[in-house]
């Protein structure tokens, strides 16, 4: 879905579960911590499927050490993103020349669970997630949710400070499976445009920020 949906960088995703200490750099790993075995998988293949991303753009192997934030901190002169979700992994690199930044987020086409719309959304967003559009997903609270974790992912380097999911909003246009996602506070930037899809059981929103 990825190669379908971006127009710049790279994309790579793997489905497999197996994740040990050998996949990842020593580095790495200090810089994880101790976390859940969750966590510590999806952790490994994220950075599995970055270093292969990079290695496609020319970029040697190196370690994707990981920001106060959480972030993925790419090496100089790229931009990317890391998402997981069950039984799907996948990273997303440019050069920095080509974009500016971007964010990926994958989500299970499942139904969202009770009380998070209501937390992610503004009055904005209950225009189109009210209504009778065929978005191609089982829930519309789940592509707000994705759509919105793109966001952040793409605000974040630019903005270098967190962006709460109550604030933006976002326009949907069912038919091209794209977003326009409006930025309420100050910043750097006041719109982005993505893109989204679903297949297979997955949805994944997309965000690319030219340079």
């Amino acid at each position: 879905m990825l190669n379908d949906i971006l127009t710049t960088g790279v994309g790579v995703e793997t489905r497999n579960t197996e994740a040990d200490d050998s996949l990842l750099w020593p580095a790495e790993r200090d810089s994880l911590g101790d976390v859940v075995e969750g966590r510590f998988r999806s952790y490994v293949l994220g950075r599995r499927c970055a270093r292969l991303a990079l290695g496609q753009l020319g970029v040697e192997p190196q370690p994707i050490l990981t920001g106060d934030q959480r972030q993925p901190l790419w090496p100089s002169g790229v931009v990317g993103s890391i998402t997981h979700t069950a039984g799907y992994v996948a990273a997303a690199v440019a050069r920095l020349g080509d974009l500016r930044s971007m964010g990926i987020d994958a989500e299970p086409d499942l139904p969202m669970p009770p009380g998070v719309v209501q937390r992610i959304s503004r009055p904005e967003d209950a225009t189109w997630l009210s209504s009778d559009a065929d978005f191609g997903v089982t829930d519309p609270g789940r592509l707000l949710f994705s759509a919105k974790e793109a966001i952040y992912k793409a605000w974040f380097p630019v903005a270098e400070r967190w962006l709460g999911f109550r604030d933006a909003f976002l326009e949907i246009d069912a038919c091209a499976h794209t977003f326009l996602a409006h930025i309420t506070v100050d910043g750097p930037l006041s719109t982005l445009d993505g893109r989204y899809r679903v297949s297979d059981g997955i949805v994944i929103c997309t965000i690319e920020l030219a340079a």
